[in-house]
């Protein structure tokens, strides 16, 4: 792939933002015009990432809820571990957060002979 100079770099964001209704580009000034980049690569599609166990969050949830008796899962659980697992694969800092904390707490019922 050829390298793109800065000054046709800036030629085609010209170009983008100029064929783009005046809503979006009132959008893109509030913004701010230099901050905008046309050309960001977009992430991979969320049903193929993978963790570092190679797992799609998909295979992470239902091996999870295998492990899990079917009559004694909701729906709302499915969905809760299917949040979490998408979050942690992620990177958001609130799951890391709620992930940590609840290893955290379940070792903290283990101490205390709370937690068989």
């Amino acid at each position: 792939m050829t390298e793109i100079s800065p000054e046709e770099e800036e030629r085609r964001k010209k170009y983008i933002f100029d064929s783009m209704a005046p809503r979006r580009q009132k959008h893109i000034l509030k913004k701010g015009y230099e901050a905008w980049d046309p050309f960001i690569k977009p992430k991979d599609p969320i049903d193929i990432r993978k963790d570092a166990s190679k797992r799609t969050t998909q295979m992470l949830v239902s091996e999870f809820l295998h492990t899990r008796d079917a009559e004694s899962y909701t729906n709302e659980y499915g969905r809760g571990a299917f949040e979490l697992c998408l979050g942690i694969i992620n990177k958001d800092e609130k799951y890391r957060g709620m992930f940590e904390f609840a290893c955290w707490y379940k070792e903290l019922l283990k101490k205390e002979g709370k937690l068989e």
